[in-house]
């Protein structure tokens, strides 16, 4: 799943461990525009936003399967699933036999607009706040073992850059590096494009000004 505005970038989905087969019929690229406070509130809730980064990875499953994949109950599952297939995030895919009800996303990106009101504003920021929380812990989580692992040790895993550019260039640039991502999405929903010794990649783009004690005279 990906939630981006003004201050968080174009996201990939995170590594939930080993992908399960995916159907392409599932790969939902459309933009959600997220206006509401209602919607945005409907998001903010850690084992909602689990639910989506699980299914946008993984692909349909049932409320037990994605409860064992995010360690909540069935029935805890089912809830939030019915809370977010109320507001438009999730639908049912079909194919289930007898009880078995999977669900799968509806959209895999979205985008906070339109943050005007004071409403939504305060919304948009606690669902920012929780976004963005769960991308340091598992960039955190990463951090503690990447010496472990050979292959990886010694790729940077963040880095900063400043430089004075326009919105139209700030804009441009963010634009250039979704496109550049994008190149490799297909490989999300079809397992048999993912090279060996790939692996799901969480890349997260943040551009702000630079304001305070850091913000150079004009």
């Amino acid at each position: 799943m990906s939630i981006s505005d003004a201050a968080a970038a174009e996201t990939l989905p995170p590594s939930l461990g080993g992908a399960a087969e995916v159907d392409d019929s599932n790969d939902s690229r459309e933009m959600r525009e997220l206006t509401s406070a209602q919607e945005m509130r409907a998001l903010t809730h850690p084992i909602r936003l689990a639910l989506l980064e699980v299914l946008s990875i993984e692909g349909a499953m049932t409320a037990t399967e994605a409860g064992e994949r995010i360690g909540e109950s069935a029935t805890t599952c089912s809830f939030h699933l019915r809370q977010l297939a109320k507001y438009g995030f999730v639908e049912e895919a079909g194919g289930g036999a007898g009880r078995r009800r999977p669900w799968k996303v509806v959209q895999r990106s979205m985008r906070l607009s339109g943050i005007g009101g004071v409403e939504q504003s305060i919304a948009a920021n606690e669902l920012r706040r929780l976004v963005m929380g769960r991308w340091l812990q598992r960039n955190e989580q990463w951090s503690a073992v990447q010496h472990l692992d050979p292959v990886w040790a010694d790729i940077p895993e963040a880095m900063e850059i400043v430089a004075y550019l326009t919105a139209d260039e700030t804009t441009a640039i963010q634009e250039e590096i979704t496109a550049l991502l994008e190149r490799f999405r297909d490989r999300l929903t079809d397992p048999s494009r993912r090279p060996s010794g790939s692996r799901p990649i969480e890349s997260v783009i943040m551009m702000h000004p630079l304001l305070g004690p850091l913000e150079p005279p004009s």
